[in-house]
């Protein structure tokens, strides 16, 4: 086992990382940049070090000032997170070729699911379930117009380096497939320096299910059931919860064994996620996160386990302390994600915090690295905590939800509070009833 790790993030991540690895007795270094100086991270960490400015790109996104804060403190191994580096295969190798520990997949396998065209082409051969579309990546436009008459429109194009909804662009019909194709080759240049596309079929209402995978890199992995992160605002999650409301225990089942297997095949190491869309009862992937997601507390509280603690163990040559027969659903778990924004328009909204109380009670778990005088730096990611709920059924874990929401206090910025006491009175919400474009279109008659 490591006697140290660095934790590669900041922010309520990295504070959950930092909890893990005391707990299993292993010093942590936290690295900052200069706006980071104060964070919580920094104060829980056994050691701290500067890495840079502000900038993210001269901070936490530096591969030579982390792998210096490695060198000095004497960290064998280095855990991402997520976000920042934690999908970046060129820094997994260059982690390697230090003779460090990345927690976390093979740079290989990040560098296959990375791209998307890899990924769902493996993931075929795999026998997971894909969304009908082309072959791979799309040269042309005439390429494009054929495509789109062989599967039927509407459809959807994408880049293959894509995400959080950058580079994606929907044609409803034949008319509108110049203009998507041009704009989404032109967005997925601009955001990721790589302009190929890919076509799939457009579904009309699914639901966004993701599964849970965890393998040791030796051939043996399991899945710990799916969350439903249909809740979405601009592609990105807004609540999760686990299990899924619309999926039976046979097509959790069904589909879990499925992933595991696939990932199993591959010798894939550490915490993964398989998303899909879901409608009808049929399930198509879509891409695989080759990381911990930052809604894998409700799959923690559901299945008792830590997935963290799996990680380090796994990266430092264990094997994982749970089999499949082990793991066994345990009621229901909601997560909201709350950020430092101002409703309606969720413009970023960085500040000191005057006054901040987390709520409690059983089956309440709160993960922020917020604290009374803490200001937010504008220079990052808008999310400054998260509410994690857990209970016997769905209705009571609304039911802990509403509370909990009533005892957290945020003062000193805007925060998306407002919009999960709104959602809870909604009775689709109630009823799990709702797909990827429900909030989207719940957004344009409650919030302007």
């Amino acid at each position: 086992m490591f006697d140290k790790i660095l934790v590669a993030n900041r922010g309520e991540i990295a504070l959950r990382v930092i909890r893990a690895a005391r707990e299993m007795g292993i010093r942590s270094v936290a690295v900052h940049s200069t706006a980071d100086a104060d964070a919580m991270h920094v104060r829980m960490a056994d050691e701290s070090v500067c890495i840079g400015p502000a900038p993210a790109a001269q901070s936490y996104l530096s591969f030579p000032a982390i792998i210096s804060a490695c060198e000095i403190t004497g960290a064998q191994a280095i855990h991402p997170g997520y976000g920042f580096l934690s999908e970046n295969a060129s820094f997994v190798q260059i982690v390697e070729d230090h003779q460090l520990t990345f927690i976390g997949p093979s740079a290989e396998h990040i560098r296959i699911m990375g791209d998307k065209i890899t990924a769902k082409d493996t993931m075929r051969k795999l026998g997971v379930p894909c969304v009908p579309g082309s072959e791979g990546g799309v040269p042309d436009l005439d390429a494009a117009r054929r495509i789109g008459a062989d599967i039927g429109y509407p459809v959807i194009v994408k880049a293959t380096a894509g995400g959080g909804g950058r580079g994606m662009k929907l044609a409803r019909t034949a008319d509108e497939m110049e203009s998507a194709f041009q704009t989404a080759r032109a967005e997925a240049k601009a955001a990721f320096g790589n302009d190929e596309v890919y076509i799939e079929k457009y579904l009309g209402a699914p639901r966004h299910i993701e599964v849970q995978v965890f393998g040791d890199g030796k051939g043996r992995a399991v899945h710990l059931g799916e969350r439903d992160c249909s809740l979405q605002r601009r592609h990105q999650k807004v609540l999760e919860e686990a299990p899924g409301p619309s999926i039976t225990p046979e097509q959790r089942a069904r589909i879990g064994a499925t992933c595991a297997d696939a990932v199993a095949r591959i010798g894939y190491s550490g915490a993964g996620t398989i998303e899909f869309l879901y409608e009808d009862g049929e399930f198509y992937f879509i891409e695989m996160n080759t990381r911990l997601q930052v809604e894998h507390p409700v799959t923690e509280a559901v299945f008792g386990v830590d997935l963290v603690r799996e990680q380090i163990r796994v990266a430092a040559g264990l094997p994982m302390s749970f089999t499949q027969d082990d793991l066994t659903l345990n009621g229901h778990a909601i997560e909201v994600r709350i950020n430092a924004e101002k409703l309606p328009k969720f413009s970023p909204s960085p500040g000191r915090i005057s006054q901040y109380h987390a709520p409690g009670g059983l089956g309440v778990r709160m993960d922020s690295a917020l604290y009374d005088g803490y200001r937010i730096p504008p220079y990052y990611d808008s999310l400054i905590g998260k509410l994690i709920v857990h209970g016997r059924d769905r209705p009571e874990a609304l039911a802990r939800l509403s509370r909990a929401l009533g005892e957290l206090i945020v003062d000193g910025v805007d925060t998306t509070l407002p919009l999960f006491a709104a959602l809870l009175d909604d009775p689709a919400i109630l009823r799990g009833d709702y797909d990827i474009h429900w909030l989207e279109h719940w957004l344009q008659t409650h919030l302007q």
